[in-house]
């Protein structure tokens, strides 16, 4: 009561009370405030639907996950948790290699071992730029504000989190990426996909898939052909490579592993997405083990195997 009282005052308010003995008491907090410069919920320019969106909130205090569930909850948002950056890193890696990748990520600014701010870096270095990440802090941000930007953070929030200004400031980074991407349209056009899969039909889906944006496909019927045709073309030629798991001959382990173990920094860096019907999270720890920089369950979702090679690509570059 003594801080409230302190907070109240030096808003130039008043704190009164009424107490009756057996049934309760009554406080009553009476400040004078600006008007609000912010819209209501639901004016934003982008429609964002809170039942649609899979957020991650990382802070290291239990009590602050749990109020930010509960507030996500009311207005009707599913909500994931990490007590930690390394925490969250890791099921920001794993939703990702699933292609189910978070729509919205509030991050701690103060975290042990790894603060916001670099936790914010290594998660970009996973998912690219298309996802909108807030800090979250109590604390005033202008000190950090040009090195979270840098490390990729798109805006920040005061804590306690309001899941309104949440939507609000998640409505905004959306406006603004749906700009950028706007502009990164044509960035598959004319891309180079080298694509292992034994079955035919599969085979000829996917290349029409990837035309759509311009791109040329090579076909390899099996890990070995893949592996031959990577080293025949030579460096550079190939911008990703599209890799299914279960082949005859050598599997797409297997295939990954020989081309990541040829030497070059190329065959090094060059990305390499697992195409299985294995969605197990075992299996994409054996994916990630062998090289492997993301992991799409069939049947692939477009949307989603052109947002993963944008970013993957990019990055690459």
């Amino acid at each position: 009561m003594p801080i409230t009282k302190s907070l109240v005052e030096l808003m130039n308010g008043s704190i009164d009370v009424k107490s009756e003995k057996g049934v309760g008491s009554t406080f009553t907090v009476t400040v004078t405030l600006r008007e609000t410069e912010r819209k209501e919920h639901g004016e934003t320019k982008t429609d964002v639907q809170p039942a649609k969106l899979n957020v991650l909130v990382i802070d290291d205090d239990p009590i602050a996950l749990e109020h930010a569930q509960i507030v996500l909850k009311q207005v009707g948002v599913h909500c994931d948790v990490a007590s930690s950056g390394k925490d969250g890193i890791e099921k920001v890696r794993l939703e990702h290699t699933h292609g189910n990748s978070y729509d919205l990520i509030l991050v701690d600014w103060r975290m042990p071992d790894i603060d916001g701010v670099e936790t914010t870096k290594q998660i970009r270095s996973i998912v690219g730029g298309d996802i909108p990440i807030i800090i979250l802090t109590s604390y005033n941000w202008d000190e950090i504000a040009g090195v979270a930007k840098a490390a990729g953070v798109d805006t920040f929030v005061s804590k306690p989190l309001f899941a309104e200004n949440v939507l609000e400031e998640f409505g905004e980074a959306i406006n603004r990426k749906k700009e950028s991407l706007t502009a990164d349209s044509e960035a598959l056009k004319g891309l180079r996909i080298l694509l292992a899969e034994d079955v035919p039909i599969n085979a000829e889906i996917m290349v029409m898939v990837l035309s759509m944006k311009g791109m040329t496909v090579d076909v390899a019927e099996n890990g070995k052909i893949a592996v031959d045709m990577f080293k025949e073309r030579g460096e550079g030629y190939y911008d990703a490579i599209l890799m299914d798991l279960r082949m005859p001959v050598m599997n797409g382990l297997e295939a990954t592993a020989a081309i990541r173990g040829t030497g070059t920094d190329y065959a090094k860096e060059i990305p390499v997405i697992a195409l299985t019907a294995n969605a197990f999270d075992e299996d994409v720890q054996h994916s990630m083990k062998a090289g492997l920089n993301a992991h799409l369950s069939k049947p692939v979702n477009p949307d989603i195997l052109f947002e993963t090679l944008e970013n993957l690509i990019n990055k690459h570059q």
